[in-house]
């Protein structure tokens, strides 16, 4: 069996591994969709090492083995990976921090201790049964793929302390931050701006729902002084993942407003630290999500509070992967979630 593994800046290998099978608590899982995240794509671009076990991890598929100790899964069962449930055991969560499980943390990086050697570019893959979820029976498979990096984005604004009525400001209209963008207007924000150089997807924002959208740099600047008086945004949710948005997300929010950065750059950002104390900025940041929110979030795309379908812009084999990724790395592309189909 061959998965596709980021290698190196540029450099996409398929790379010939054993048929997987299951440990004694692990499932194999045939691969139907798996989704290009913001991380492959800054993995291409900068060839800094990426843990191979999370090259490809949006993925959803249909069990085809089970090991000896797993009750809950059979064979033919529509899975989504997610992170592993709190553990209960780990010092956090014996610290009635369940939400901060080392367990959890460290399956969400790919290096719990039935981690596979590769990702979901592949056409099956052996992981904890603990890692999968049962794919809601309303979902596609192209709506399944897409629940991970829904739940990044349902995990971010959740926390981000949003308040009804508030204008926010989404920097960068890339899968997360249209997906932010999106359950920033389901949880009740009152004016929602989205700042995206791509006019294509600054099209895409407006038909889902935001109010704005609008070039970075001046112009964004002046309309966001104009929809609040000249005060600023209440809050602003970082999803470019560049380093100078760090600083330019706390330059549009008001005095006393908020931030959230969600986007990982893969470089130090340089901030003014005096803005962020003259403003009194509050901070929050997320990463990943719980697992309880994974099954929130999949409810309702399940119901149609959420919507996927405008976010995928095309499938493709895993022959097509190296063009894809430098696409989407070029900053100039058309695409927005680009799902690969092992079976093409």
């Amino acid at each position: 069996m061959f998965a596709a593994l980021i290698t190196g800046r540029n450099r996409v290998e398929m790379v010939e591994f054993p048929d997987p099978v299951p440990a004694d608590k692990g499932v194999v899982v045939d691969i139907a969709l798996c989704g290009i995240c913001g991380t492959d794509i800054h993995a291409y671009q900068s060839g800094q090492p990426y843990n191979p076990a999370i090259c490809g991890h949006e993925w959803a598929g249909t069990v085809s083995a089970v090991g000896r100790d797993v009750k809950n899964l059979s064979e033919g069962d529509r899975v989504v990976v997610a992170i592993a449930p709190s553990c209960g055991k780990c010092p956090a969560c014996r610290a009635g921090q369940a939400d901060r499980c080392l367990v959890s943390f460290m399956s969400a990086l790919g290096r719990d201790p039935l981690a596979p050697p590769h990702g979901g570019f592949a056409s099956r893959i052996a992981v904890a049964a603990e890692r999968v979820v049962h794919t809601n029976p309303a979902l596609s498979d192209e709506q399944a793929a897409q629940v991970e990096p829904t739940t990044v984005a349902f995990h971010a604004v959740r926390k981000s302390g949003l308040r009804l009525g508030d204008v926010a400001v989404v920097q960068g209209a890339g899968p997360i931050g249209l997906g932010t963008m999106q359950w920033v207007r389901a949880a009740g924000a009152g004016v929602v701006v989205v700042i995206e150089p791509n006019a294509q997807r600054r099209s895409l924002a407006l038909e889902l729902g935001a109010h704005h959208a609008v070039e970075p740099g001046q112009p964004a600047d002046a309309l966001v002084k104009e929809l609040t008086h000249g005060l600023g945004a209440d809050i602003v949710y970082e999803c470019v993942g560049r380093p100078f948005a760090v600083q330019s997300a706390v330059d549009l929010a008001r005095r006393g407003g908020a931030m959230c950065l969600i986007g990982l750059a893969d470089e130090n950002a340089s901030i003014v630290p005096a803005t962020w104390l003259i403003k009194e900025i509050a901070v929050t940041s997320a990463l990943a999500y719980t697992n309880e929110e994974f099954d929130m979030a999949m409810g309702m795309i399940a119901d149609g509070r959420f919507r996927t379908e405008p976010l995928h812009s095309s499938t493709i084999g895993l022959s097509d992967l190296d063009a894809a990724l430098a696409d989407l790395a070029s900053g100039s592309s058309a695409q927005t979630k680009v799902l690969v189909d092992p079976r093409l």
